[in-house]
């Protein structure tokens, strides 16, 4: 997958597609603390149109896309479980696993941590001088859309094509 992403005007639309659902769902996060599932199912369902314009193959490439997926989802439906994480959030993140290849993946979630661990401390910062009694809610969304952004950009994007990122 990936270095001349502009060469592919589909490829490259199915990828602006999913920056702009990235930044809705970071919006929606931010404004509500809900990510929509009509937005995670969007996301998707129009994964194997980019696997399609990507030429992956069925086995392995897709079924390691769709392994890597069922995985994020089962370990982040666990902490959905425990309280740790939002349903829309875990969606979002088993959604980008069909899209980004495993090791890109690893990538954003360490991304996704650490802009998370950002996130917490502003949010819980604002919540103590604001006094609020109420429970701290994170837009999580935003962190997952941020890492999710990069890695579009570091992966696809032709100047970034020999770049890793900064992570590789």
């Amino acid at each position: 997958m990936g270095a001349s992403v502009l060469d592919d005007p589909f490829k490259y639309g199915l990828l602006a597609g999913l920056a702009i659902a990235l930044l809705i769902a970071a919006f929606t996060d931010l404004r509500s603390r809900q990510i929509g599932n009509w937005l995670n199912a969007g996301i998707a369902l129009a994964a194997p149109l980019f696997w399609w314009a990507s030429d992956l193959s069925l086995w392995p490439d897709v079924a390691l896309q769709v392994g890597v997926a069922l995985a994020a989802f089962v370990v982040l439906a666990g902490l959905f479980a425990m309280g740790a994480m939002g349903g829309g959030d875990v969606k979002l993140l088993a959604a980008l696993a069909l899209w980004i290849e495993p090791t890109w993946f690893l990538k954003l979630l360490v991304v996704m941590a650490l802009l998370g661990g950002v996130l917490t401390v502003f949010f819980a910062a604002w919540h103590m001088i604001r006094g609020s009694k109420e429970r701290l809610a994170i837009p999580y969304g935003v962190a997952i859309a941020c890492a999710g952004l990069w890695v579009i950009s570091a992966q696809y994007w032709p100047a970034n094509s020999t770049v890793t990122g900064g992570l590789g």
